[in-house]
C-alpha cells in the first residue's frame, strides 16, 4: 500500500513540475518518439485544432538526438494542410553540430535537444484542424536514395508558442 501511495505522488510530482516548466505561452506541444531511429516511411504527425484567428504564434521543432547520429546537419520536409484543403512544403536544412563535430542543443549527457525555427509569426486566417507533417530527409554523402532509417534521432515534436517581438530576426 506505501509503494502505491509513493508511486502515486512520484506521478503527481511529476506532473506538476513539467506544467510549471511549461511556458504559459506555448499554444501546442507534442512528441513522436522512435525507438531505434527515425524511418523514411514514418512521417511524424500533428493535428492542431485552431480556435484563434487573432494573435500569431512561432512554429519550432523539436529534435532529440543522441551519439548515435552520424551527420552536422539534418534535411527534413515539412508540411502544412490548412482546413481549407491548402497545402505548404518546405524542404528545410538545419544544423546540428559545430564544425569541431560537437552536437548543438541543450542537454549535459549524450542526448541533446534542439529546438528548430520553423515558421515565425504566423497567423492562423481560418478556425479548424491544422495537420502538421515533418518527415527526414537525409540520404548518405555522393547517395541518390534517401536513408531507410536514420539512427539517433530519438524525438521529434511540435511545439507552437504565442510570438513575442523579441523573438524576430
Amino acid at each position: 500500500m506505501k509503494s502505491n501511495r509513493f508511486l502515486f505522488a512520484s506521478i503527481l510530482m511529476m506532473i506538476f513540475i513539467f506544467n510549471a516548466c511549461q511556458s504559459n505561452d506555448t499554444f501546442y506541444s507534442k512528441v513522436k518518439s522512435y525507438d531505434d531511429g527515425w524511418p523514411t516511411e514514418q512521417t511524424a504527425e500533428f493535428e492542431v485544432e485552431v480556435s484563434d484567428t487573432v494573435n500569431h504564434y512561432d512554429l519550432f521543432f523539436n529534435i532529440r538526438n543522441n551519439q548515435d547520429y552520424k551527420f552536422s546537419n539534418l534535411f527534413v520536409i515539412a508540411d502544412i494542410n490548412f482546413p481549407n484543403g491548402k497545402v505548404i512544403v518546405d524542404t528545410l536544412e538545419y544544423e546540428m553540430a559545430y564544425p569541431n563535430g560537437e552536437f548543438m542543443g541543450e542537454g549535459f549527457s549524450s542526448i541533446k535537444s534542439s529546438k528548430l525555427w520553423y515558421k515565425q509569426n504566423v497567423k492562423f486566417t481560418e478556425i479548424g484542424e491544422y495537420k502538421i507533417n515533418i518527415k527526414q530527409a537525409m540520404r548518405a554523402f555522393g547517395e541518390v536514395k534517401g536513408l531507410e532509417n536514420l539512427k539517433g534521432i530519438t524525438d521529434v515534436g511540435l511545439s507552437i508558442e504565442k510570438h513575442k517581438q523579441e523573438n524576430d530576426r
